[in-house]
């Protein structure tokens, strides 16, 4: 008799345990951190950014570029994210942030076929962007978006050829003006494109600048 009492033992037991998980209620405090968890989206490491900042204020002041503020823009960072950032030097931290396109590559220009793994390159014809700091130029007319662009001099080895593959920071009404990850932003033929709302924010800023600006592009 010992055998079937220990076996009714233990189906006992596990049917108590049963019920009483069915019946539990939820962790509600636990569940919503689960929710929460699982909507954030990736976004820039400011920790990560302030190095790459501090770098680039050394830089500056070497070239007597303008010390007040530079652009960075952290391709490591899904195209669907705001990775383009107007970085306040004394402030420490960006003071606007907007979305910003890659070059395409062999692929179809205006899709957003590498959002996550753009593909770099200086050859003319690659239709890639290329990594490195440039000197952002002369303001000049642009067929594109509101029709004004600026002129970039690629001040590395890696972006050399930026003026022969008229590689020009300026506007495109196919880029967001919100983050639209997982989607991406669509890509074109290299040049670091942010929306026509974003170059009516930033065109006053550099144009009120009495020092080249450094743009520096970096994975």
């Amino acid at each position: 008799m010992r055998q079937p009492i220990k076996l009714f033992s233990s189906i006992l037991l596990v049917a108590t345990t049963l019920l009483f998980c069915c019946n539990s209620k939820p962790d509600k405090q636990h569940s919503v951190s689960v929710v929460e968890a699982s909507s954030i989206n990736p976004s820039v490491n400011i920790s990560q950014t302030r190095i790459k900042a501090k770098q680039a204020l050394s830089y500056c002041k070497s070239k007597n570029f303008n010390t007040q503020f530079c652009i960075l823009i952290d391709m490591s960072l899904h195209s669907g994210l705001k990775r383009f950032l107007v970085w306040d030097f004394k402030k420490d931290t960006f003071t606007h942030s907007f979305s910003v396109s890659h070059g395409c590559g062999g692929l179809f220009w205006s899709y957003a076929l590498t959002k996550t793994k753009p593909k770099f390159s200086n050859e003319d014809g690659s239709h890639c962007s290329s990594l490195g700091k440039y000197k952002i130029g002369q303001r000049a007319t642009s067929d594109w978006g509101i029709k004004i662009k600026y002129v970039l001099h690629g001040l590395e080895s890696t972006n050399s050829n930026a003026l022969k593959r008229f590689v020009v920071l300026h506007s495109w009404e196919k880029i967001p003006d919100d983050e639209i990850y997982p989607d991406g932003t669509p890509e074109g033929w290299g040049c670091p494109s942010i929306s026509n709302n974003s170059l009516k924010i930033l065109d006053p800023i550099l144009k009120a600048s009495n020092k080249p600006v450094l743009l520096w592009i970096y994975n």
